[in-house]
């Protein structure tokens, strides 16, 4: 039996580390090659691609920044010098500023928006061409994008703008047969969630109020995202998908 996604060859953004990482990992294992995609993390995107290699699938690592038009076009330029098709794209590549909305200023907008939203649109714009009929694009979002968290509020609204476009592109790119969703993931302990100030809170609330279980894995979102991009999610397009274990309908 083949493997779910023989022959595919996927592009995931921000994969050198945590939720990229083990999405890189579970596509190759399904069968897929894999172009990764780091900013400034070129040993673990490097370390990454070995293991994708010893599962016998191909890769390459692009280094990149997602939210600048210019780096977005040289990404693509070296993505074309290795692979002649592409399948799936998993939009993870994120950054924002932690610190309470009434401190920010305009140059901290704008890095949000850019990294977090207009990425999308760059890539999708870049992508969308080399697809063909089942193509996949994949955005991550996360629970600020609903819920108002402490520190978090322009990362929070680049989100929910990164969603609202998630749902304009399903429609423009429906009619050619590429399907586009958000995986909206609940709290996980990566090293982004360092950055936040109060982390340790974070995690006990999502541990106390989750009906699933108290924890969540990078791998478990990788799975759902997985979920996305096999051909039976053919009729799933536009959708916001929640892994949190239920976090969100508790309380």
């Amino acid at each position: 039996m083949s493997a779910p996604l023989a022959g595919k060859v996927a592009l995931v953004t921000g994969a050198a580390r945590g939720i990229g990482r083990a999405t890189a990992l579970k596509l190759a294992q399904a069968g897929a090659d894999v172009a990764i995609n780091d900013y400034n993390s070129h040993d673990e995107a490097e370390s990454l691609a070995a293991a994708v290699r010893a599962l016998g699938r191909r890769a390459v690592t692009i280094q990149g920044s997602v939210g600048d038009a210019d780096s977005v076009d040289e990404l693509f330029a070296a993505y074309d010098a290795v692979f002649d098709r592409l399948d799936i794209v998993v939009s993870n590549a994120a950054s924002g500023v932690l610190k309470p909305a009434m401190e920010m200023k305009l140059k901290h907008w704008r890095w949000c928006m850019e990294i977090n939203a207009f990425a999308l649109a760059l890539i999708a714009q870049h992508a969308a061409p080399r697809m063909k009929d089942g193509g996949r694009i994949v955005a991550m979002s996360s629970l600020g994008a609903h819920r108002a968290i402490p520190n978090y509020g322009f990362v929070g609204a680049s989100k929910a703008a990164l969603e609202a476009l998630v749902r304009s592109l399903a429609q423009e790119l429906g009619p050619r047969g590429i399907r586009v969703n958000t995986v909206n993931a609940g709290v996980v302990d990566t090293d982004a969630l360092g950055y936040f100030p109060n982390r340790d809170a974070l995690i006990a609330e999502y541990a106390a109020r989750t009906p699933a279980g108290p924890t969540l894995t990078p791998a478990q979102v990788a799975d759902a995202i997985y979920l996305l991009c096999l051909p039976e999610a053919a009729m799933i397009n536009g959708t916001t998908l929640f892994v949190d274990g239920g976090f969100a309908i508790s309380g």
